[in-house]
């Protein structure tokens, strides 16, 4: 798994609107980039809608989202409209993005991971953890302590 510190690996893959995205279109802003494992089940829409829900506070804080699955274009597009994600959700059929980012589970899906990446493109944080809520309740403290001047302290 890509580590703190390391470099987040560059991608392009089509979206939910079927349009290529590239992650360094978002060089120079923090970005939270999530895995999840398959949409349409309650843990990732849980974990989706909550990304959606909050994604006027997360923007202001200047940090983008992004979420990735191994579903198809088709999929993400449903499920970007029943979360109201209006952020992008990646379609990685092949797999290459979960590899590089060495997230992919024994069963062809990505484990649920979220990646904290600085303005610079590096990893500064990983959360792990098949529950989705602390992946959101850590976006969150990120932001808000960020916000308030004081540096985020770290998980574990």
């Amino acid at each position: 798994m890509i580590a703190v510190g390391e470099e987040a690996p560059a991608f392009t893959a089509p979206a939910q609107s079927g349009a290529p995205f590239s992650l360094a279109s978002l060089r120079g802003r923090p970005v939270v980039l999530y895995f999840f494992p398959k949409a349409n089940t309650s843990g990732c829409t849980l974990e989706t809608r909550g990304f959606a829900d909050h994604y006027a506070e997360i923007r202001a804080a200047g940090v983008e989202v992004v979420g990735v699955s191994v579903d198809t274009v088709e999929t993400q597009k449903g499920f970007a409209e029943k979360c109201g994600a209006t952020f992008p959700l990646v379609a990685d059929r092949d797999r290459a993005i979960a590899r590089q980012y060495g997230v992919l589970g024994l069963l062809g899906v990505a484990k649920r991971v979220t990646f904290f990446l600085g303005a610079d493109g590096r990893v500064a944080e990983v959360v792990e953890g098949m529950l989705p809520k602390p992946h959101l309740a850590r976006t969150l403290e990120r932001i808000r302590t960020a916000a308030a001047g004081t540096p985020p302290a770290p998980v574990g």
